[in-house]
């Protein structure tokens, strides 16, 4: 089932800056193969429903075996039944 989706990850007590954090985090969403926009607090993402599940727990196995303690994710996800829905789709 294809799908668009908002992820904020959130890494908790890394200091001040997440940049390194969510640079890999993002490394990860493009690794899965998922379509991946980038902006000020989470990324969009379009991909297989299933594949964007996998790359988020990806991203959280791996930020914790780097050494984040705590991570909080926020995500969104949109289905439909009638047409695949597309990141393309959701702009004006």
């Amino acid at each position: 089932m294809k799908a668009v989706a908002e992820i904020q990850v959130i890494p908790i007590g890394s200091g001040v800056s997440v940049r390194t954090e969510v640079k890999r985090a993002h490394g990860i969403l493009a690794e899965a193969g998922l379509q991946a926009q980038l902006h000020s607090y989470g990324t969009n993402v379009e991909g297989d429903l299933d594949e964007i599940f996998a790359a988020v727990r990806r991203i959280h196995e791996t930020l914790h075996a780097e050494g984040t303690v705590r991570i909080s994710t926020f995500l969104k996800i949109g289905t439909r039944t009638d047409k695949d829905p597309d990141l393309a789709g959701k702009l004006f």
